[in-house]
């Protein structure tokens, strides 16, 4: 296979804008499409596949590429000479995969290498998950695949299923979730007629399992305290029938006004976003809510295989800083939930210290008022969905 000199261009300007100048990968690959519309559907599978394995295994091919191990994200070692390299590099152990040649040259690095990831966190899983983490591993360095949840409200998984048949687009239903379909390939589908008619969200498996899990009942009052861009929030409003009360919570004012996009799309009219202070307890929301989802800040390593940079931008002092956020935001906001209410708190994470240990330790504290109803641990290696982590909690007094 060749690429055109122009993508090839294209492709490491995408990589130097990402390591050099430290931006979202994702934010790259979508300008860079913006901005070469005339790219045919080759192309712009090429290049997005490309930057993203190459975001991937950045490690391994800066070591194959023959560059200092020392240097790979250093900022100012990233250099248009560097990049052709790793590049070559890239390319070389792209064919000899594709001819089914094994890649000696790979067995003879330090694990971590091989893996593609920083040292801090091979030590870090390598304590954690013991045997279980090189494959794991393996898992989290593998392309993800597309999920869509149906808008209940609106249609079924089959019957979208159906639909999306008629538009040439391939899925399947996902056992035990009921509203889940799984595309048979990548595909473009924002401009497809079902989704500019809400019949449906793009939304990883696992992230599914959480919205149910908290219980929720039309008619309740529900608080989802970390929204983001809502896309718990529209599952849980569709789980509600659209009725009663959803308060749309979060710290930051500019996703919401993508999720209230998002609701107007689905046809959702129950959703109140509102903007949180992060110095304040909001004691006017205590004992509020029937139910109250926490969708916490983590370290979002759950989401290697869509967020491949995430590795490369974490570090292990981050992560003990989103900990610390962790425990606060579960001991301030679970007060929102009434007596005999349901908390469900939830990370996009795998590690212990951000999931069940965070648990444990506020049960430590509250456990005279609060029970452990469930606890959902779900990884790309078992499931085959994102990394994450639910527990539902029941509120006694």
């Amino acid at each position: 296979m060749t690429l055109h000199p122009n993508l090839t261009t294209q492709i490491l300007a995408a990589l130097g804008d990402i390591f050099a100048r430290n931006q979202h990968a994702e934010q790259v690959v979508d300008g860079r499409l913006k901005a070469n519309r005339k790219w045919g559907a080759r192309d712009r599978r090429l290049f997005a596949e490309s930057v993203y394995e190459n975001v991937r295994w950045w490690r391994l091919n800066w070591q194959l590429a023959g560059l200092p191990d020392a240097e790979c994200l250093q900022a100012e070692a990233i250099t248009e000479e560097r990049l052709q390299a790793l590049w070559e590099a890239y390319w070389t152990r792209r064919e000899l995969k594709a001819a089914d040649q094994p890649a000696t040259l790979v067995v003879d690095l330090p694990p971590a290498i091989q893996a593609s990831v920083p040292d801090w966190l091979f030590e870090l899983g390598s304590r954690e998950f013991g045997a279980e983490w090189p494959g794991l591993l393996a898992a989290l360095n593998q392309p993800a695949d597309v999920f869509l949840r149906a808008n209940s409200l609106h249609t079924t998984a089959a019957a979208l299923k159906a639909d999306l048949a008629l538009q040439g687009i391939e899925a399947a239903e996902v056992p035990g979730l009921p509203d889940a379909l799984r595309l048979k390939e990548r595909r473009k589908l924002g401009n497809s007629t079902a989704f500019c008619n809400g019949l449906f969200e793009i939304q990883d498996a696992a992230s599914q399992h959480v919205a149910p899990l908290l219980h929720v009942a039309p008619g309740q009052v529900v608080i989802d305290a970390c929204c983001g861009a809502g896309g718990k929030t529209l599952h849980l409003a569709a789980l509600m029938r659209n009725k009663g009360r959803l308060l749309a919570l979060d710290v930051r004012d500019k996703p919401l006004h993508t999720l209230v996009e998002r609701a107007k799309r689905a046809s959702l009219s129950i959703i109140e976003p509102g903007v949180l202070d992060k110095e304040l307890v909001h004691t006017d929301l205590f004992a509020s809510a029937d139910r109250v989802l926490l969708d916490v800040p983590c370290s979002g390593l759950g989401t290697l295989r869509r967020n491949a940079d995430v590795k490369w931008k974490l570090t292990a002092k981050e992560v003990a800083r989103l900990t610390r956020v962790q425990a606060r935001i579960l001991a301030d906001y679970s007060q929102f939930v009434k007596p005999g209410g349901k908390l469900v708190y939830a990370t996009c994470s795998f590690l212990p210290e951000e999931n069940e240990r965070q648990i444990q330790a506020f049960l430590a504290e509250r456990g005279a008022d609060w029970t452990l109803e469930e606890e959902l641990h779900l990884r790309p290696d078992r499931e085959g969905f994102d990394g994450f982590y639910a527990a539902r909690l029941g509120r006694s007094v």
